[in-house]
């Protein structure tokens, strides 16, 4: 009788364990099963974003854009700035405070055509010519009939501000490319080089941000009205109201020697003046 409950002591012991190895192995494969799936989560790579490349811009008429990021920049020309004027004083500092696009060339003739039907230009033969004689208002009815044509109201003439830190590209010197005037025909067209006429855009070498013709070839239309130097002048980069009658352009021309194409050098003439030395380029905003 001992012996029997013995053995079925012995027997339950038996059971008991093996019941106990059944449960942990089942949680051992729950667990192992488990962290299986967490590691098989963690191993699956995240679908990679696509960098959208924002840095240049090309409109349905084929203009080219560049970006050209916010900073800050000193505006006019010091003293010892060789042939400087006493307009492009007192050198101050501007904020331009967002970024933005600008055209990487001068405004051509078929671009104009395109929009406005017609070419008003003096010298004509090529297409990428710059148009010229344009007036400041006319510049804007063509701005006006390119932003309907594109769904937006983007598109503008720089203010006098974005288009010196354009030009200048984070340079102080007379000309982005230095001071030495004798350089300007790597650069630009004037009077020396143009052989009395306007020339195709983007022949000449572009500056550190990818702009063409900014020294020479046709003078460029700005937003602002004029003032006789810089005091009071704002300091964000906006465009400068309550000026005399006049427009500012910048920038010199086929027709102007070579002091007269700087960087700071600026110029002004009626807003509803045509001539064949001036054009424009134009921004669009962000």
């Amino acid at each position: 009788m001992i012996k029997r409950s013995y053995m079925t002591f012995i027997m339950c012991l038996v059971l008991l364990a093996a019941v106990l190895v059944s449960g942990c192995t089942g949680s051992d494969d729950t667990a192992n099963g488990e962290t299986q799936q967490e590691v098989a989560e963690e191993e699956i790579p995240a679908p990679e974003e696509t960098e959208v490349d924002d840095s240049t811009f090309t409109n349905s008429i084929d203009m080219e854009f560049v970006k050209i990021p916010s900073g800050e920049f000193l505006m006019g020309a010091p003293e010892e700035e060789k042939y400087s004027d006493r307009e492009e004083r007192p050198v101050h500092q501007v904020t331009i405070g967002n970024d933005f696009y600008v055209g990487v060339y001068e405004v051509t003739q078929d671009q104009w055509e395109e929009v406005m039907g017609e070419n008003p230009s003096y010298f004509t033969g090529d297409g990428d010519l710059p148009v010229e004689e344009v007036s400041w208002a006319e510049v804007n009815e063509f701005i006006e009939a390119l932003n309907e044509m594109e769904g937006t109201e983007g598109y503008r003439l720089p203010t006098e501000a974005e288009w010196e830190y354009a030009t200048r590209a984070d340079t102080e010197t007379a000309f982005w490319f230095g001071d030495d005037t004798s350089m300007l025909a790597d650069y630009g067209w004037f009077d020396d080089n143009s052989e009395d006429k306007t020339r195709p855009v983007g022949m000449k070498e572009a500056n550190p941000w990818g702009l063409y013709d900014v020294h020479g070839n046709v003078a460029e239309w700005v937003q602002d009205e004029y003032h006789s130097n810089y005091y009071k002048a704002p300091t964000d980069g906006s465009e400068w109201t309550n000026g005399v009658d006049r427009r500012v352009i910048r920038g010199g021309s086929w027709d102007n020697a070579e002091v007269n194409c700087r960087s700071a050098s600026r110029d002004s003439i009626g807003e509803g003046s045509r001539m064949n030395y001036i054009g424009f380029r134009l921004v669009k905003e962000i």
